[in-house]
């Protein structure tokens, strides 16, 4: 592993939480003198603070959310093949959610040409796509609009959601983390999925191979129920490990053509 990659998860498992020498040494897989080393030099550059035997957090300090219009391009191969095998898990005469993100308004794509389908969603881009499909009944969850997922939020969409119920919702993140759930840049964004995760029958989290293990946003959105991970067949052994070991997570990878 380069020096690089090992800062960027030593901040990953840091943010999740203090973490000392020990636990980080056996996570990354070097030497406790290579860990205090790394935490020294990202201590020096304000990433983290140093703490008896190891390190915490810094407060207020977390990853500045990317644009949109990079989100559309980071990644796309690989989106539209989860999106794909998504697809594959909406059947006729299903009640479905499509969350914000990109790789959900990727799902839309694929629900085009299906007949006898209810799509609920928050996500603009992807009633954008479904506005003309004929056989798809489309619900528009209403709120505040967030410009920079093109979705919405807020008081309203979490009324709406607790007047509704669907057989299976899709949910993207700003990362996914086995044993935390998902990452958001917000506290709206965040609870809203905790309420759409309440009102689905399946849950079902759509995650690029970047997503794994990530922890760069400071909110969390729990799933303490059985879920289904879609993510691109190229990730690492290391970064899937913790999902297989939770016997509440199905994985599932997808080849990227």
């Amino acid at each position: 592993m380069k020096a690089s990659e090992r800062h960027r998860a030593i901040l990953d498992l840091v943010r999740i939480g203090d973490a000392n020498v020990e636990q980080l040494s056996a996570a990354l897989g070097v030497s406790e003198a290579t860990v205090r080393r790394d935490l020294t030099m990202l201590a020096k550059q304000r990433h983290l603070v140093r703490t008896y035997g190891g390190a915490t957090a810094v407060v207020g300090v977390h990853e500045p959310e990317a644009s949109l219009e990079e989100r559309k391009t980071s990644q796309w191969e690989q989106k539209d093949a989860i999106a794909q095998a998504a697809a594959a898990h909406v059947q006729d005469g299903d009640t479905v959610l499509l969350d914000g993100g990109t790789t959900c308004a990727a799902l839309a794509h694929h629900l085009c040409s299906r007949q006898d389908v209810h799509v609920v969603t928050n996500n603009l881009l992807a009633v954008m796509t479904l506005a003309n499909a004929p056989g798809v009944r489309l619900t528009l969850i209403g709120g505040d609009l967030r410009g920079s997922s093109m979705s919405t939020l807020g008081p309203l969409a979490e009324l709406t959601l607790s007047r509704l119920s669907v057989d299976k919702a899709f949910l993207g993140a700003d990362g996914v983390v086995a044993e935390f759930g998902l990452c958001e840049a917000s506290a709206q964004q965040a609870y809203l999925k905790e309420c759409i995760i309440k009102r689905a029958a399946q849950i079902v989290v759509l995650a690029d191979t970047d997503k794994l293990g990530r922890a760069r946003q400071q909110h969390w959105t729990p799933i303490e129920r059985e879920w289904r991970l879609i993510t691109g067949s190229t990730a690492d052994e290391a970064a899937l490990a913790p999902f297989y070991a939770l016997k509440q997570i199905t994985v599932q990878t997808v080849i990227v053509a």
